[in-house]
């Protein structure tokens, strides 16, 4: 197999023809939606484009597995919360949704990465049976992580709520209320 030396800087490139195939350009082989599943997996950083048009269609690919994932078993989004977030297209806060959606998922996956430090040590490496087996547990230390978790998602809709406040007043009627900083407290 011929691979093409991927630049510094440069993000993988992968074309999607007519047919729907979809070629990665680094390997120079046709890959499958299963194989751009396992190079997220990986922390590749890559692009998919159209073929003919140059046309950027990662966000497109991306939501396809996202569709086969949760078309094949345990999903991750409830209808309801699909509908929630279906609501939001037009809105005007609707960039600020995506917004906050990407800094939530971000502070989820610092906790997950920090939890998986932790339990290092414990020789339970982070296999799904072994991360089941910590869930149930409901231990002081995952109570905790979420715990913080929760924490970190509340006080980031406050700081945006606050920057909203600022520039306008529209916004003073959310169910969260910025809370005194334990320091303040003391």
């Amino acid at each position: 197999m011929v691979t093409r030396a991927k630049r510094a800087g440069e993000d993988r490139l992968i074309k999607k023809y007519p047919n729907r195939r979809l070629y990665d350009t680094q390997t120079s082989t046709y890959v499958t939606l299963s194989d751009i599943k396992n190079l997220v997996m990986g922390n590749e950083v890559f692009k998919v484009v159209d073929a003919k048009t140059e046309e950027d269609l990662t966000r497109n690919i991306l939501l396809q597995i996202i569709l086969e994932e949760e078309a094949g078993g345990a999903p991750v989004f409830s209808s309801q919360m699909l509908s929630q977030i279906i609501r939001f297209y037009g809105n005007s806060m609707q960039g600020l949704m995506g917004n906050y959606l990407e800094k939530t998922m971000q502070s989820f996956v610092d906790i997950h990465n920090k939890l998986g430090d932790q339990t290092k040590g414990l020789g339970t490496g982070s296999t799904p049976e072994a991360w089941s087996q910590m869930m149930n547990l409901q231990n002081p230390l995952m109570q905790g992580l979420m715990g913080n978790y929760m924490e970190q998602s509340k006080d980031l809709f406050i700081k945006m709520q606050e920057q909203m406040q600022g520039s306008q007043n529209l916004f003073g009627n959310f169910p969260f209320t910025p809370q005194p900083n334990k320091t303040e407290k003391e």
